[in-house]
């Protein structure tokens, strides 16, 4: 088992739990997995930095120093046994689709990659790694459409297809939704609002809007961008 004995049974009993092993300590995978931990879940983390890893110790649950392009290593870490691994490596393309390639051939079930180019992540789906994502191209464009618009919050939940926070605009106050035309003439939905002085509430053909109220809204990129525009 070499060096990494004294880790086995930790990281087994962590994969057993509510848990993520994140591959890659780096500003994403350092981020994720400080947020992983935050919100109650059990992280194992591993880079080949001693220094990301020594900086990181005693904030996750399990920190090593170790290199994931070898497949003993991860076995002997029992990164096998997880059911969610994330593969963060940026900086090295190489060791990311080496280590997706073993993550795969040890049959981990679920497996998240971050790519930094779009031939990094066709060449990641192709070794049919089941969630490839883009953290800078994304938040580029989340940027984009807050910059450009009034939307206070924006996520593109597939191509094409959004979710907005904006301020519920003149044209959808005082009356009913259900009484409104806001779906055929915007081609948009409003899912939840928060009124002024309240907290956030599912919204429904008898909701009323308020000047202030903010809203949540679904729809076509396009509609949601242009009913955010609405004052």
């Amino acid at each position: 088992m070499g060096r990494f004995s004294l880790f086995t049974e930790s990281s087994r009993r962590i994969a057993e739990a509510d848990s993520v092993a994140v591959i890659g300590l780096g500003r994403f995978g350092s981020s994720l997995a400080l947020e992983l931990i935050a919100s109650g879940t059990e992280v194992l983390g591993i880079d080949v930095d001693e220094d990301l890893v020594q900086s990181l110790n005693g904030e996750l649950t399990q920190v090593v120093r170790a290199d994931s392009t070898k497949a003993e290593t991860l076995r002997q870490l029992a990164v096998d046994e997880f059911d969610r691994v994330v593969v963060a490596i940026g900086h090295d393309v190489q060791s990311s689709i080496l280590t997706c390639s073993l993550l795969l051939q040890l049959t981990v079930p679920v497996i998240w990659a971050k790519a930094v180019s779009d031939q990094h992540g066709l060449i990641l789906e192709q070794l049919g790694v089941h969630h490839v994502i883009y953290p800078e191209r994304d938040m580029g464009r989340r940027v984009a459409h807050l910059v450009r618009g009034a939307a206070m919050d924006y996520v593109e939940i597939e191509p094409g297809y959004s979710m907005a926070k904006v301020v519920a605009p003149a044209a959808v106050r005082g009356v009913p939704l259900g009484k409104t035309t806001i779906r055929q003439k915007h081609g948009i939905t409003v899912t939840a609002y928060k009124p002024k002085d309240g907290t956030w509430q599912n919204a429904d053909g008898e909701t009323v809007l308020a000047e202030g109220d903010k809203t949540l809204i679904v729809g076509p990129s396009a509609r949601v961008e242009a009913f955010a525009q609405l004052r």
